[in-house]
């Protein structure tokens, strides 16, 4: 509880709910008292308004799910979670590493600068492999969910899964998470990029149709080897994700390969869950 503390009020504890400063200790252990949102008094612990709220199981149980999530690779199950922790249901495990994955998630993250590479690919098992119900008629991407990424080189990553990689789609993606600035913006040769030169961007292609993967510094095989990853995990992990719950799945790969470097990504996983990244 006091690690929370620190890590969730470095300057000091403030109101859960207004922020204000003005609070007063209370006899029980970690709870504090705000008279300026709530005249009757309003009282919080540093477990309010966390993934951590309601809980039933100790933090030291929580912070062993945690690293456990940003220590793994390609993700780990939650049946293995539940495995390992010894939870009482698998449903406990799964609820747990959903929260994790939906603290994850940005609000909002500065445009990505330097070397960028813009890809989108499609995410769903072959339709040889499924079981006769449900394939479908057509090939290809028929049934695949699109997903769209930006990645700057040895930066950050972002992604967002979409109904359809339009032109209008790529486009409005582009100019959102990638800045003007940027030295280069590497795609392959699908059309609905034509656009980013007019909008200002230093646009440049590689002609996967032609056999086409390298030109230079011109390529997009950090993105896709992020892919890899990704695809590796949702097969031989997870087996199987919806629609609905892949971008909590994508929140924690992004958010593991964007801190793949740093001495502290538990910490970093851990103020996600208090209250951002």
């Amino acid at each position: 509880m006091a690690y929370v503390v620190r890590l969730r009020w470095p300057q000091g504890v403030c109101c859960a709910r207004c922020g204000s400063a003005q609070v007063s200790k209370l006899a029980r252990p970690w709870r504090w008292q705000c008279k300026q949102c709530n005249p009757q008094g309003y009282r919080f612990s540093p477990l309010v308004g966390t993934v951590f709220e309601n809980t039933k199981y100790p933090l030291t149980i929580w912070f062993k799910v945690i690293y456990l999530l940003c220590q793994s690779k390609k993700g780990i199950s939650a049946l293995q979670i539940h495995r390992m922790i010894g939870s009482g249901s698998y449903r406990t495990a799964w609820s747990m590493c959903h929260r994790i994955r939906a603290a994850l998630q940005p609000a909002a993250r500065p445009p990505l600068r330097g070397l960028v590479e813009v890809d989108e690919p499609y995410v769903g098992g072959k339709e040889g492999k499924k079981r006769k119900a449900k394939r479908r008629r057509r090939n290809g991407t028929a049934g695949k969910i699109p997903v769209l990424g930006a990645l700057s080189r040895r930066g950050a990553v972002v992604t967002q899964v979409v109904d359809t990689p339009d032109t209008r789609t790529l486009q409005g993606f582009v100019t959102a998470r990638v800045s003007p600035q940027a030295e280069l913006v590497a795609t392959d040769d699908h059309s609905g990029y034509r656009y980013l030169r007019a909008a200002g961007y230093r646009h440049e292609t590689v002609r996967h149709s032609r056999g086409e993967y390298v030109r230079g510094r011109v390529h997009t095989q950090s993105i896709e080897s992020f892919w890899a990853l990704l695809k590796r995990g949702l097969l031989g992990t997870f087996h199987h994700v919806s629609r609905r719950y892949l971008p909590l799945y994508l929140s924690e790969f992004t958010f593991r390969y964007t801190y793949r470097t740093d001495p502290h990504r538990f910490e970093r996983m851990l103020a996600g869950g208090v209250g951002g990244v």
